[in-house]
């Protein structure tokens, strides 16, 4: 008898035989299982959206980033004698017509609009982890307070709030646009969260911790926001998208970035007048924003995919 089949009959439990092994074979130990995260990081790398996406993400970056360094004209210099120029070699998209470059002034804008989005993208998922968090897992009169502030800000017209407060926030324009667009961007998302939160909070892992008096802050940092983490970068990769596109649509309007500053949006307002005259004013813009926008939404798509398989089936 082995030393396992002696430790179980001392121990009274029934002995189960180990299989025979053939001479001269090594007992190799089971894989050790990977965990989710890693399971979707491999997946992810597997989706050629990923790899289209995120190479297009980073030339874009690297272009916003170096590419005034590279370039001999700003966004606010004049050229007298090239007003109203179409593309040439001297000024690659052109000139408007008081003779700025339309090359600068795209890469400003584009800077501008990737900072607002990039910022008030994230910020709003983490807005709506903690009020969902919160909300799931405190219930009761905390649940309905909450719950009520969520429905109440998803019935506001954001827009016409807008409309009202942008008087007042003329010198930090951009800043409060970011703000405004992350403040009305998470509510979806913490509805969401907090349904998770709700079906995690009964667990075992969740109740040993609250008996074990670990503090709601740490519990749902270690055990509920990472259990929905996937769903949260998900959100905070197409909140990019969805916060590019709202401050184009209101710097269009006249109720976001404003001059003296610079942004996709306000470069479509101005080449919206001259787009059949100057085509150049509105096309080399709208052509960036475009291609900045498909490229976040590849790489969200292909996260979607990576956490849920069957949402992708057959499109690869």
């Amino acid at each position: 008898m082995s030393l396992v089949e002696e430790t179980n009959a001392e121990l009274g439990s029934p002995v189960v035989p180990l299989p025979p092994q053939p001479l001269g074979t090594e007992v190799t130990p089971p894989k050790k299982a990977r965990s989710r995260g890693r399971l979707i990081w491999c997946r992810l790398t597997q989706t050629s959206r990923f790899w289209v996406g995120a190479v297009t993400i980073a030339v874009i970056l690297a272009w916003a980033l170096l590419g005034p360094l590279l370039y001999p004209y700003n966004a606010t210099g004049r050229d007298p004698l090239n007003m109203g120029l179409g593309p040439t070699q001297l000024h690659w998209f052109g000139t408007n017509g008081i003779g700025q470059d339309l090359y600068a002034q795209t890469l400003v804008g584009l800077q501008k609009s990737l900072v607002i989005g990039l910022i008030a993208g994230p910020l709003g998922t983490l807005i709506a982890a903690v009020v969902g968090s919160v909300a799931g897992y405190m219930g009761g009169v905390v649940d309905r307070v909450l719950v009520w502030c969520i429905n109440l800000l998803l019935v506001l017209p954001s827009f016409i709030l807008l409309v009202i407060l942008s008087p007042l926030f003329k010198g930090l324009s951009w800043v409060f646009l970011t703000v405004f667009i992350a403040g009305f961007s998470w509510m979806i998302m913490a509805q969401v969260v907090r349904s998770q939160t709700k079906s995690l909070r009964d667990r075992d892992f969740v109740k040993a911790a609250r008996y074990m008096g670990v503090p709601m802050r740490k519990i749902l940092g270690r055990h509920i926001i990472p259990n929905v983490a996937s769903l949260l970068i998900i959100d905070a990769t197409l909140g990019v998208v969805a916060a590019i596109l709202a401050e184009t649509s209101l710097s269009y309007f006249g109720f976001g970035i404003r001059a003296p500053d610079v942004s996709l949006g306000t470069l479509l307002a101005e080449g919206t007048s001259a787009a059949v005259t100057r085509p150049w004013l509105f096309v080399f813009p709208a052509g960036v924003l475009i291609v900045t926008l498909f490229a976040v939404s590849l790489i969200g798509d292909a996260l979607r995919d990576a956490v849920d398989p069957t949402s992708g089936v057959n499109r690869d």
